[in-house]
């Protein structure tokens, strides 16, 4: 093998002569790092369903930054909500096969109306139950350059969210008395533990703490704890321990460090998250995704569709483009991830620009011009 190679290498060399030596010979053999990876050979296809309130602005702001930044990633766009009148069975299985071929997801928040209109489920709830999207992953993380009460945070909060409290079971009983069913399963419970320490032992965490209400609801969240305490048995170099969701609620305000990875039930999940968003800078700044055992949707991590805010141009879209970073990431794009992820963070470092939420006077537009003014700041690697 060794006599082929020198005999090629030779053979080249041969054919390198004259000028095409000279040319090649007075290159530099440096390369710089900030020189971009050449151009995707194929273009990624991501599904993207705006969903309500500033959901479609913040869209927007992500395809405006892809498009800055040259990012091989192309949208299949649909529009489902229950409360603009675009909600159909036809329309919820358009995006379902969309979302299924493609793998892939980027959605804003579709609201729920209170109003019950003979359906229980939500279109919400049946997208992740017919995706099977049981675990909600949120990295509550603090941006350099925004203070807080509690700087340099660094949790994660991992929800299942296809069982518990929103399992859409519900019944008047007699008249005035209404039941609603919390359904709580080993199996799943089990395997939203597993992900847990799996995600852990991935990401060189070194704690995870099962959040429950087992005092109360001994059955129900007892079979939970229980099915937690056995997956952790399985893995001697993750510590585990478990708190009552009340007292989580309390410490996560007085001392929020001493939490690594949170797991929960459904319920209790959509609780912490949105008080964890609270700690680093509201729901604005805390990107989220949601996986299935085949297919991955990327959100942001406090669910809420701003509806007070649509049109007025004051929606800050950095949850929104740092999922967006989560999810080129995913797709192995980690340049364009970190360009943007980079571009997203220089901006809230340098405090210029800030959007309403975090104190100042900008608009969704002023911050998003200012991210794509830092996408030609390219990542050093």
């Amino acid at each position: 093998m060794a006599s082929v190679m020198r005999g090629s290498l030779l053979t080249l060399f041969k054919g390198l002569s004259g000028p095409r030596w000279q040319q090649l010979a007075s290159r530099p053999l440096s390369v710089s790092a900030e020189v971009p990876p050449a151009r995707a050979d194929a273009i990624f296809k991501v599904t993207m369903v705006p969903g309500d309130g500033v959901g479609p602005e913040l869209m927007t702001a992500v395809k405006d930054v892809f498009k800055a930044g040259d990012v091989p990633v192309e949208f299949e766009e649909f529009h489902l909500s229950e409360v603009q009148n675009m909600a159909s069975e036809e329309k919820l299985e358009q995006v379902l096969t969309s979302m299924k071929t493609n793998k892939v997801a980027m959605k804003g928040k579709i609201h729920t109306p209170m109003e019950f209109k003979g359906e229980l489920a939500s279109y919400e709830m049946r997208l992740r139950r017919k995706l099977d999207l049981f675990a909600n992953v949120v990295h509550v993380n603090s941006l350099p350059g925004y203070s807080t009460r509690h700087n340099n945070l660094d949790l994660v909060i991992i929800r299942e969210q296809t069982e518990g409290e929103y399992s859409s079971l519900e019944h008047e009983s007699v008249t005035g008395v209404i039941e609603c069913l919390k359904i709580i399963t080993r199996e799943k419970s089990r395997r939203i533990a597993k992900f847990a320490f799996d995600y852990a032992t991935k990401k060189g965490r070194s704690k995870v703490t099962a959040v429950h209400k087992a005092n109360i609801m001994k059955l129900g969240d007892g079979l939970f704890l229980q099915s937690c305490a056995e997956v952790a048995q399985l893995y001697p170099k993750i510590k585990y321990e478990n708190i009552i969701i009340d007292n989580c609620c309390m410490q996560l305000v007085q001392n929020p460090y001493q939490f690594d990875v949170l797991v929960m039930p459904n319920l209790y999940g959509n609780i912490i998250d949105n008080l964890a968003a609270g700690l680093v800078g509201g729901a604005g700044v805390v990107p989220g995704e949601s996986y299935s055992a085949e297919y991955a949707v990327f959100e942001t991590g406090a669910r809420h569709p701003f509806a007070q805010a649509v049109g007025r141009n004051i929606a800050n879209p950095t949850a929104m483009l740092l999922s967006a970073a989560n999810m080129l990431r995913h797709l192995n794009l980690d340049y364009h991830s970190q360009m943007v992820s980079d571009a997203v963070k220089r901006v809230i470092k340098q405090g210029k620009v800030r959007t309403r939420d975090l104190g100042g006077y900008s608009t969704t537009g002023d911050l998003v011009r200012a991210v794509v003014d830092n996408l030609r700041q390219r990542p050093v690697y």
